[in-house]
């Protein structure tokens, strides 16, 4: 008796319109407004300290993008140059007599300020103009040169002229010739092509990032061309044919787990490997893409085998009762399907390698390049590594193209994220 007045009782209709319910009600969905409200509040902080980032960075950096000239007229046509050998010429010479006739009757004892205006390399820059062009040899032409880094700052307003001469790096001499030639129309501030042109240097106003996107470029394609088909046929093996047994889960745990592993060790790993006992060249692109190749395989592994579980076995089931072989099936229906999101992947994780620093920095890619890499066994720097290097410099210039750098850095990941993004939307199916 007692059971069934137990069960008559679970039996009782609900009143939904109690109070009882209504209280409830209220409860889950002031819950749930709870719930967005947090996550709107989450969203806010993030996107603020996201502009926070890219404000500080565009606002230590832009100046970077631009830099400080100096218009001169040089006429090489009386000057005594061998067109066979024109590295011979006394540049040095040439350059100075060009520059001191911009601002006449520059005194002895301010000749030495008054050079200091202009870059170190003047000299070096029109030799290559003219060795470019040979041309030049026989005529008048205007040069454009890069004024230094102090003179560069004065002219974007990061040196303050009104400070005590012994609190800044511009003296009074210096400010009054550099007046003289603004007065004169010979300054001006164009577009900083040598960001992108030049590679690295000591003077911040020659200092490029060229050197560094090269680099970049041939560790990626070294990555890319080690990774991509190492990480397809190891996913295809491990989920199509490999065997389920205690081997198989001990490779897939270590493989998740290579996934989460500081990229700090996969340097030490290129260190003691490639370099110690291969005896690879050091600084050179092609161990810098084998280390990062170790990086992204995990990565390409684990998404090729999302990839491919998530094509419908209905699929792989109609190949193979059409005739198909088991190779058929996977290669000339599930691989192609699954391609869309396995390229979206890679891309992704060649995005994270192009941002690490640390297996870099261990194998050598930091060294002081003055020259773009011309293969992969060419000793070069990459992005993040320069930006390391202008980092720890002293030179006032470089912090502005430090900001600058990463800019261009953010640039590209951004560049490639959006593309791994297209493809996914213009490939991906569902089903």
């Amino acid at each position: 008796m007692a059971d069934a007045a137990a069960s008559s009782t679970l039996r009782a209709p609900v009143d939904w319109q109690s109070a009882e319910m209504d209280r409830r009600r209220k409860a889950r969905y002031a819950a749930d407004r709870r719930l967005q409200i947090y996550g709107i509040i989450s969203i806010a902080f993030a996107l603020g300290f996201l502009a926070i980032l890219v404000g500080t960075l565009l606002y230590s950096g832009y100046s970077a993008f631009t830099q400080s000239m100096v218009t001169v007229e040089i006429d090489l046509s009386g000057e005594e140059i061998d067109p066979n050998d024109i590295r011979a010429a006394n540049w040095r010479s040439i350059v100075r007599d060009k520059l001191e006739a911009l601002v006449p009757d520059v005194p002895r004892s301010d000749q030495r300020d008054y050079f200091n205006i202009f870059t170190s390399s003047a000299h070096f820059l029109v030799r290559d103009e003219v060795l470019a062009d040979p041309s030049l040899l026989n005529r008048s032409a205007r040069y454009v040169i890069p004024l230094s880094d102090p003179l560069d700052q004065l002219n974007k307003g990061s040196i303050d002229r009104n400070l005590p001469e012994e609190q800044r790096r511009v003296n009074d001499v210096q400010i009054g010739y550099f007046d003289q030639l603004k007065e004169q129309g010979a300054i001006s501030k164009p577009f900083n092509t040598a960001l992108f042109l030049n590679a690295d240097s000591r003077f911040p106003e020659l200092a490029g990032l060229a050197g560094a996107i090269t680099g970049s470029f041939w560790a990626l394609l070294v990555c890319f061309l080690i990774s991509f088909p190492m990480g397809i046929a190891a996913a295809i093996y491990l989920e199509e044919f490999a065997p389920k047994n205690k081997i198989t889960d001990a490779i897939e745990i270590n493989i998740n787990n290579l996934a989460a592993v500081p990229s700090v060790v996969f340097g030490l790993l290129g260190l003691a490997m490639f370099l110690g006992w291969f005896g690879l060249p050091r600084s050179a692109p092609l161990v810098g893409g084998m280390v990062l190749s170790l990086m992204t395989l995990p990565t390409i592994i684990i998404v090729t085998r999302a990839s491919l579980k998530s094509v419908p076995s209905a699929i792989r089931e109609a190949a193979l009762g059409v005739g198909a072989s088991k190779h058929e099936a996977i290669f000339h229906h599930i691989l192609p399907l699954a391609m869309p999101t396995i390229l979206t992947g890679t891309i992704i994780g060649l995005a994270q390698a192009l941002g690490e620093t640390a297996p870099l920095l261990l194998i050598g890619m930091n060294a002081f390049i003055t020259s773009a890499s011309g293969g992969v066994l060419d000793a070069s720097t990459a992005l993040p590594t320069q930006i390391y290097i202008w980092a720890d410099s002293p030179e006032r210039g470089f912090v502005s193209r430090t900001s600058a750098a990463i800019l261009v850095l953010l640039g590209f990941l951004v560049t490639m994220n959006a593309i791994a993004i297209f493809l996914r939307q213009r490939f991906e199916r569902r089903w």
